[in-house]
């Protein structure tokens, strides 16, 4: 397996990491500043939710009408161009005045246009690397994402004690601009990885193909619902402590960071092929504690140790991978993501909801309580003898 290090030799990769890291820190700022505004305006904690996990509710209409872009569309216009959409809609977001039902609806249209983005950029990871240093590359990912968010919250959530929210996102704003030009000028003009031109009948039917498919569709409901319903926890941050948001999600960070190091360096894969359902089962089972409204200290500790278990992804996109035919990865992993972010969506008014009529503690507890009983359900399927698992390539690609 690649190391680290190796990968960053690797043409593209090194742009393609930094604009992600951009990106990433330009989301949890802006998000964190964007939730924190529709907070003091309404004391909601359902929108307060959706404002910050209210891009993955678009997803599934993305997943649904423009999936089939990640593999007809060059990469490099594509990556840089939703990345400008992302600075322009992020810095519209800070206009003084505007109410949160318009502010809600550009986080649709964001979350539509990032459907795409997902499949379009780690299909172009699947292509850049070897065989073998996709899980590595991932893992690296990964641990910027960890690294990123927590230096994402924890700046955020300091800019946010002395400046105002919308100041914050126009730094949001300038971080997606920085990330489409460093995708610009970084990368290599690649044509598209599959002939034909995007449009829904493609779209539908190749999320028909990979859906037939027992084996992946097992893989699939595990990359999406467990985590999801665990992400709704996390969406009720701000209403649970508001004055401890950005540290919870730093936490929740550092967590996430130690479980991709762990999951993506250290176990082989031997180890790390058994290692999906109790990572899962360790995302969700520390915030069953919310139900005693733990301190402060013992939140954060409970945090950081539930987002170990969000390296649980790796090893089940490990296992897509090795299901998926090379012509349709970017639609794949476009497809896993797209589901990924639109159940966190879900999941995050689902929470804010229950948040709403009962408190932000007892919809984390609800939230997490799913998770552990989807956990185990899917694990029991996996278990049960199926009709026909093969996996037809021939009729796929």
């Amino acid at each position: 397996m690649p190391s680290y290090r190796s990968l960053f030799r690797t043409p593209e990769f090194t742009p393609l990491f930094l604009a992600a890291s951009a990106q990433t820190a330009a989301q949890t700022m802006g998000g964190l500043a964007l939730g924190t505004l529709v907070y003091r305006a309404t004391g909601s904690p359902l929108l307060s939710a959706l404002s910050m996990f209210g891009p993955a509710l678009a997803q599934v209409v993305g997943a649904t009408f423009l999936l089939s872009g990640s593999d007809r569309l060059p990469p490099r216009t594509a990556l840089s161009a939703i990345a400008a959409t992302f600075a322009v809609g992020t810095a519209f977001q800070a206009v003084p005045g505007l109410p949160p039902g318009v502010l809600l609806a550009v986080v649709l249209l964001l979350g539509l246009v990032a459907a795409l983005g997902g499949g379009v950029r780690w299909g172009l990871l699947n292509e850049i690397l070897t065989k073998d240093g996709y899980l590595p590359g991932r893992s690296l990912f990964n641990i910027l994402n960890g690294l990123t968010q927590t230096v994402g919250f924890a700046a955020g959530g300091l800019l946010l004690a002395t400046i105002s929210p919308r100041v914050c996102l126009l730094i949001a704003a300038a971080l997606y601009l920085t990330a489409a030009l460093t995708l610009r000028l970084g990368l290599t003009a690649r044509p598209p990885r599959t002939t034909g031109r995007p449009s829904v009948a493609a779209t539908w039917h190749t999320n028909a193909v990979l859906w037939s498919s027992r084996p992946r569709r097992l893989t699939y409901l595990g990359l999406w619902l467990p985590n999801g319903l665990v992400v709704g926890c996390e969406s009720l941050y701000v209403s649970y402590a508001p004055g401890a948001a950005g540290t919870l999600f730093a936490c929740g960070a550092v967590g996430m960071l130690a479980g991709d190091v762990t999951v993506g360096r250290l176990l082989p894969p031997a180890v790390r092929a058994h290692l999906a359902t109790p990572l899962l089962l360790l995302l969700a089972v520390p915030y069953l504690a919310f139900a005693a409204h733990p301190p402060l200290a013992v939140s954060l500790l409970c945090v950081t140790v539930a987002s170990v278990g969000f390296g649980a992804s790796l090893v089940q996109q490990e296992r897509l991978m090795s299901l998926t035919p090379d012509a349709l990865s970017g639609h794949a992993l476009g497809l896993h993501s797209a589901g990924m972010l639109t159940m966190q969506g879900v999941s995050a008014a689902v929470a804010g909801s229950l948040a709403q009529v009962t408190s932000p503690a007892t919809g984390m507890t609800v939230m997490a309580g799913a998770s552990v009983a989807v956990t185990l359900a899917l694990a029991l399927a996996g278990r049960a003898p199926a009709r026909n698992t093969a996996v037809r390539v021939d009729a796929e690609a």
